[in-house]
């Protein structure tokens, strides 16, 4: 082999060296040229490779290891080169086909003596194919099994290339392809296959001394080979789970169960989700002595060795929960399971989400709710209020009519409706919707924000001045922050330490796969308020509330300190009418604090207050009384400095004038001509008393108007004449005759409409 390869390179360089531009000769070519095939172990094989014009010396190769350049390829008994050299025909022969024959071959051609070119074929795969070896049960002849427990058979066939296909078939002849595992395993030299089968059975009664079979084929051999095994199933406890649900009125019922009076439901009817739910597990086993046990999703339940399993607050969590009953016995234990089918109320397992889309383009919202039972989808497209669809999916095409907001509402009778929504934006230009004029402060960070709606998203957000682009090679002046917001872009751009060469007009540009839009905005100065100003204003108004907090303080204070007036002091009157009394403040005492003047009641008693300091009104306190008729006045003062002499005079006078007075209550006084005195009459008080206190007599009268002015007045209904009247007061009754204390006095109802008393005594 060696030798033949020298050869092949001497021709190869010798006719290089011969080879010349001005050479004339024919190239050599392939008329043929060998293609793929498969092949069964056994058979014959033949790879075509024809040559036109062969010059060179032709070889084949198999994985690029040359076979030699005689037809008889000595050194491999199996292959040979078939053909004549009159008609070009180098083709490969080979038999029989083993699986190391498993290659890639090429028919190759060296250079011409006159310099014509190498030529090689196109590399062929050879692929062989193996059947594989009778598969084997590696269970073995015989299974014991357990009704409704699963087994596992395994079937093995080995050696195929490809590997070998396995097929399960049951004691009746049915073709099993559900609880299946196939594996596939390389042998060591890498070109045959080992297949595995397992089968998960659940044998039931009816296997029970039936045979399962597996039968094994590849492509090189479609005739099956099969092994089979027999199924002993031994009985365990015939097991049947019933499901109790919770009835309204407290019943209960069952689903496939019989007992006790129970009112059965219907198969198939729902348990209420939070209801109360009893499973039951009844065994027919042989023997009958049995032990059972609860699961929840293969989930043991603690406690769980009795024939009832109650769920006191059934859930959704519960739904399609397997629940399962296993019973033992001596022979075995077999179990039982009911799958529970909870009713419960819709939520959202997938909401609908918004998208872009083009006009024209179909887009697809879908909408997937968790209930049971299934909801009732409804598509509504806002604003319309129309009904678009009724499924979990929503497809349309896109347009400016279907573009906008859409809700998915489902509905399950007897739980509230739930929706939830989603946009389809339609694809556009984008749009500015900024201010086109805002402001900033010189010397301060400016800013200008520049917000566009864009669907899609903006590319390129760019900012201009004076014609000049703003980038970062713009200076330390600019800065630009670009911030994605739903549904578009927004671009701020900062000003560092603005001056007033930075206001001007700004040209935001946004651009998107759609389009762009460009706004201008004015950035105007706004004045500034100097420091030290800002600094006054607020030293002025905490002082100015300083000073107003003192005031306020000042002022509860003293209010608090005021002291009431003397009761028997009176606010000035002032007669409006011709006639009566008017009694009025001397000039100067406008500077008393009290706001009302009071009549002084000579020598009167105060009540509550202290009698040797209260029992009059201070000397300041003047009061002046006119009484007028015809014309003329009569004047009367009353001075504290001279009240006991003028007490006296009238006691005299009245003494004179009146040997035999008669005593009356103080009352309300009518005058002989039939006229009313519209007030009250109080007379002087004496200055001693048995206890100590004043007495009021009537001796000289002070008239009260009660006006609603204010006014004090006599006014008399008899023009040309003056009635004087005197009352007297015993002193025995100088306490109880006070007006003040009467019920007349304090209830307003019981006064006559022209009639008034002194102020109570707490009045200020």
């Amino acid at each position: 082999m060696l030798h033949t390869m020298q050869l092949l390179l001497l021709a190869t360089i010798v006719g290089m060296v011969r080879s010349s531009p001005y050479t004339s000769y024919q190239n050599q070519r392939f008329a043929m040229e060998p293609q793929d095939q498969t092949a069964v172990v056994g058979a014959r094989v033949t790879l075509p490779c024809r040559v036109i014009n062969k010059q060179g010396t032709l070889q084949w190769t198999k994985d690029d290891f040359g076979l030699g350049t005689s037809r008889d390829l000595s050194g491999f008994e199996r292959y040979a080169m078939v053909g004549s050299d009159e008609e070009g025909d180098y083709s490969l022969d080979i038999y029989p086909v083993m699986l190391d024959d498993d290659a890639r071959y090429q028919c190759q051609v060296s250079p011409g003596p006159e310099g014509q070119p190498a030529i090689r074929s196109t590399f062929a795969g050879l692929t062989v194919l193996v059947p594989p070896e009778a598969p084997k049960i590696t269970q073995g002849d015989v299974i014991y099994a357990t009704e409704d427990r699963k087994v596992e058979i395994e079937c093995v066939s080995v050696g195929g290339k490809p590997a070998a296909e396995i097929t399960w078939i049951d004691g009746l002849g049915n073709v099993l392809t559900d609880n299946i595992e196939y594996t596939v395993i390389p042998l060591p030299d890498q070109r045959r296959f080992t297949a595995k089968s397992v089968l998960r059975l659940t044998p039931k009664k009816e296997h029970h001394n039936t045979n399962f079979s597996c039968q094994a084929q590849n492509t090189a051999d479609r005739t099956y080979r099969s092994a089979k095994i027999r199924v002993e199933v031994k009985y365990a406890p015939k097991v049947k789970v019933n499901v109790m649900g919770s009835l309204p009125g407290g019943a209960v019922g069952s689903i496939g169960g019989a007992g006790g009076g129970s009112v059965h439901m219907s198969t198939g009817s729902r348990i209420v989700e939070h209801s109360q739910v009893r499973l039951e597990c009844r065994a027919d086993a042989n023997p009958s002595d049995v032990r059972y046990r609860w699961f929840i999703n293969d989930e043991p339940i603690i406690g769980g060795q009795k024939t009832e399993m109650v769920i006191r607050n059934v859930t959704r969590k519960f739904h399609d929960a397997i629940v399962k009953c296993e019973v033992q016995n001596s022979v075995g234990k077999s179990e039982d399971s009911e799958t529970l089918d909870i009713s419960y109320a819709p939520s959202f397992r997938q909401r609908p989400q918004s998208m872009e889309a083009d006009v024209g383009s179909v887009v697809s919202l879908t909408c997937e709710v968790d209930s049971n039972p299934q909801p009732e989808i409804v598509w509504i497209q806002h604003p319309s209020d129309r009904v678009v669809g009724t499924s979990t999916n929503l497809t349309f095409s896109v347009s400016n009519e279907t573009a906008g907001r859409y809700y998915c509402k489902a509905n399950v009778p007897g739980y509230a409706e739930i929706s939830a929504d989603a946009y389809v934006y339609l694809k556009g230009s984008p749009a500015i919707g900024s201010q086109r004029t805002q402001y900033g402060l010189v010397g301060d960070t400016a800013r200008i924000e520049c917000f566009a709606s864009s669907v899609p998203r903006a590319r390129h957000v760019s900012w201009t001045f004076n014609g000049q682009e703003i980038s970062s090679e713009s200076g330390h002046d600019y800065s630009i922050l670009v911030d994605a917001v739903p549904g578009g872009v927004k671009s701020t751009l900062i000003i560092r330490d603005s001056q007033a060469y930075h206001y001007g007009k700004y040209n935001c540009t946004v651009v998107n796969d759609y389009g762009n839009d460009v706004a201008e905005i004015q950035l105007q100065a706004k004045k500034s308020v100097s420091l030290l100003m800002t600094i006054v204003g607020g030293i002025s108004v905490v002082a100015f509330l300083l000073v107003l907090t003192i005031l306020v303080v000042v002022y509860i204070k003293c209010k608090k300190r005021t002291k009431l007036p003397p009761a028997d002091v009176i606010s000035e009157h002032q007669i409006t009418k011709n006639g009566g009394v008017s009694c009025k403040l001397e000039p100067g005492d406008r500077t008393s604090n009290y706001s009302d003047l009071k009549v002084d009641i000579s020598g009167g008693y105060v009540p509550y207050g202290d009698y040797s300091t209260h029992y009059s009104p201070p000397p300041q306190y003047l009061t002046t009384c006119s009484t007028k008729s015809n014309g003329s006045s009569t004047i009367l003062q009353n001075n504290h400095q001279n009240q006991l002499q003028l007490q006296q005079q009238q006691q005299q006078s009245h003494h004179q004038h009146h040997p035999q007075t008669t005593t009356l209550p103080m009352t309300f006084l009518t005058n002989s001509s039939g006229g009313s005195l519209t007030g009250s009459i109080i007379g002087s008080r004496e200055i001693r008393q048995d206890n100590g206190l004043p007495s009021l007599q009537s001796t000289t009268a002070s008239v009260v108007s009660s006006s609603p002015n204010g006014s004090c007045s006599n006014q008399s209904t008899t023009a040309a004449t003056t009635t004087t009247t005197h009352v007297v007061v015993p002193s025995s009754m100088a306490l109880s005759v006070d007006p003040r204390y009467s019920a007349i006095y304090g209830n307003p109802y019981l006064r006559s409409s022209n009639s008034s008393l002194l102020p109570p005594p707490t009045a200020v």
